[in-house]
């Protein structure tokens, strides 16, 4: 890959290039192509990708006589986004070659930003499951790029693309950031349209991004217009006030990811920043068994259908609908009741802080791409409805990166990539 190859710039560069008239979305198009040509036979990150498809686009791009914020940006899709002019196939032989015809709303917005879609990433079934698909992850062939959303992680950070869209319902978007070294963004909840994607859980399902620089993050927040902060955002990591949050699920982190948070803490301190420890008790241990319960609930109905109308459905769908956790509705109303307190409570909570700082994953990108690896500290945020960037710049005893996770209360979207940034150039010196 040459050193100048538009596949290395981040969205904010090739952007700026294309509007200044340095670069052409044709050039980004060939650069893309002859990247996907290079590496997608090793780390199998799309599901669908036609080159020809990719310079027709780009070619009508560069006739526009009006340039978008993220014009001739190259872009992957999560394969469970539907889209107009590829299939959307959930990874399901259902709906092999399947066209819904129309654009999700998430793709209308960023087709309007002028964004050039390079094709749909494999994705596990329904993006409910952790049962690993042929992605693997480009810094280890031998390992998972996490998942549910494995090849949007994968084609950014192997240069095939400089966004890319996932989901998380769980810890689709998060964990493989985290995996594979790259920028992650879970907004708030529903502050992203989910109509057009593959529904799961309704109060979780949340739409999600990959970049590889946390400016490309407010990009993305300015063309979807997050909401504007209420108060001045942080423009220095002196006095960045920062909880440290081991969360009730700490005893699963292995040595890499508690390195990764003290180290990471640490270089905050001695930064200037503001650093204590936040301790998330009382209701708060209970979050994760509520949000199990909540994505079992709501995912009865949402695979229904599918239960109905397909014989082969794997049986772990099967037994969602089926409800083998024998979930009453009572035990229902109150998991809802207890997140709906702790929606609450940690808004209240999080307003004395710029962001809390959290693990990403248990650790390193675990090897074989049979399971994605261990989502347990991301479902709680999930559950809150906050948002959630990841980090990279730390790594583990394999060389592998160790993400951390910035969280803020909901709606506050911009805090969070705000710190990322000023957070970024810290930890990508020191690394550990």
């Amino acid at each position: 890959m040459s050193m100048t190859s538009p596949v290395q710039m981040t969205a904010v560069a090739v952007a700026a290039a294309i509007q200044s008239g340095d670069l052409t979305v044709a050039e980004v198009a060939d650069a893309v192509i002859e990247r996907h040509e290079q590496r997608n036979p090793d780390v199998q990150a799309f599901a669908y990708f036609n080159p020809e498809q990719v310079r027709a686009a780009a070619k009508e791009l560069d006739a526009a006589a009006e340039k978008g914020p993220l014009h001739g940006v190259p872009i992957a899709l999560k394969d469970v986004i539907n889209t107009r002019d590829m299939p959307t196939q959930h990874h399901n032989a259902r709906y092999a070659g399947s066209r819904p015809g129309i654009d999700a709303s998430c793709v209308d917005t960023l087709r309007a930003g002028g964004a050039l879609f390079v094709g749909k990433t494999v994705t596990t079934e329904f993006a409910a499951t952790g049962v690993g698909g042929p992605t693997k992850n480009p810094l280890d062939p031998t390992r998972t790029p996490g998942g549910s959303s494995s090849g949007s992680a994968a084609a950014v950070a192997d240069f095939q693309a400089a966004i890319a869209l996932g989901t998380q319902t769980g810890g689709s978007t998060i964990r493989p950031g985290s995996f594979c070294g790259i920028y992650a963004w879970k907004p708030t909840w529903n502050s992203v349209s989910r109509e057009g994607l593959k529904m799961y859980s309704a109060t979780c399902d949340t739409a999600g991004f990959y970049a590889r620089s946390a400016d490309d993050l407010m990009a993305l927040a300015d063309l979807f217009e997050i909401d504007q902060p209420e108060s001045a955002l942080p423009t220095v990591l002196e006095g960045l006030r920062v909880g440290v949050c081991l969360t009730p699920v700490w005893g699963k982190a292995l040595p890499a990811t508690r390195k990764a948070l003290a180290d990471g803490a640490a270089s905050l301190s001695n930064a200037g920043a503001t650093v204590s420890t936040l301790a998330l008790d009382g209701e708060f241990l209970d979050l994760p068994v509520a949000h199990h319960k909540i994505v079992r609930r709501e995912g009865r109905s949402a695979f229904l259908g599918e239960y109905r109308n397909s014989p082969d459905l794997a049986d772990s769908f099967r037994a969602i609908v089926e409800n083998r956790d024998n979930l009453t509705p009572s035990e229902c109303r109150a998991a809802y009741r207890l997140v709906d307190r702790c929606r609450a409570e940690f808004d209240d909570i999080a307003a004395a802080y710029d962001v809390v700082l959290a693990p990403s994953a248990t650790g390193e990108a675990p090897v074989g791409i049979e399971s994605t690896g261990d989502a347990s500290f991301n479902g709680m945020w999930t559950a809150l409805q906050v948002p959630v960037v990841n980090v990279p710049g730390h790594t583990g005893p394999a060389g592998m990166p160790v993400g951390l996770s910035l969280v803020a209360r909901r709606y506050d979207d911009r805090r969070a990539i705000a710190a990322a940034c000023l957070v970024s150039p810290l930890w990508s010196r020191s690394g550990s």
